[in-house]
């Protein structure tokens, strides 16, 4: 009836659900033991006694089930507190990476916040990307021409994984890259910290997102805003 749990392998986060599976183990093992002796019991036990031999193990199942119960209590309790704090931690993350990076360190800030994404998932600071697959099926876009924009700097193709690259899907604007990536891409040392900051509210734009506003056809204002940034 009971079954063996090997954690010597298991993650440091999973340690306290170890332990609750062993201690599972130890009671059902002991929940073995009383049927047995209850079996025994009832078996030497006349027709007519048979309330005396459930009088006799009551007692032990109900401590079992005592046990089991404050066991599976403290686990969900456990549990919930895990997710709070996972829960404050990734909001912690997105507010860092969503704050401004501009002001008299915001190249330095803008790079700090590069490593942070490092800890991410692509999608959790860069928004919705897509591989040139889905670009082809659902924008029309061929591959040759999304590698072509690529060799040529106009549009922002992040790195996913060894060698495959990604594409943020904000940039798009009917089927093509909104006019002013490559100018932007030219004033940045990585297509990473370009993103970044395209997709951060600029204080060099009164607050405005750049990206939003290169979909606007304001490419200008952002193209300036870029190079004085990067000069700071």
């Amino acid at each position: 009836m009971t079954k063996s749990f090997d954690c010597g392998n298991e993650p440091r986060q999973d340690e306290f659900s170890c332990l609750v599976a062993k201690e599972v183990e130890r009671v059902l093992a002991k929940y073995d033991e009383v049927l047995k002796e209850r079996s025994s019991i009832s078996s030497r036990m006349l027709t007519g006694n048979t309330a005396v031999a459930d009088l006799l193990s009551a007692t032990p199942q109900q401590a079992i089930h005592d046990d089991l119960t404050a066991l599976a209590t403290e686990f969900v309790r456990r549990l919930a507190a895990d997710a709070a704090h996972r829960s404050d931690e990734s909001a912690r993350d997105a507010a860092s990476l969503t704050a401004p990076t501009e002001g008299p360190y915001g190249y330095a800030a803008l790079k700090a916040r590069d490593l942070q994404s490092d800890c991410l998932r692509i999608e959790d600071w860069a928004g919705r990307v897509a591989g040139p697959t889905y670009l082809e099926e659902r924008f029309g876009i061929p591959r040759s021409t999304l590698h072509w924009w690529q060799r040529h700097n106009d549009v922002v193709a992040l790195r996913k994984g060894a060698r495959k690259h990604v594409f943020p899907l904000a940039q798009f604007v009917d089927g093509r890259p909104a006019a002013g990536i490559r100018q932007v891409l030219s004033v940045f040392a990585n297509p990473r910290l370009a993103w970044l900051w395209l997709t951060s509210p600029s204080p060099r734009l009164d607050g405005r997102i750049p990206i939003e506003m290169l979909r606007q056809d304001l490419a200008a204002e952002v193209v300036l805003a870029a190079r004085d940034f990067s000069s700071t």
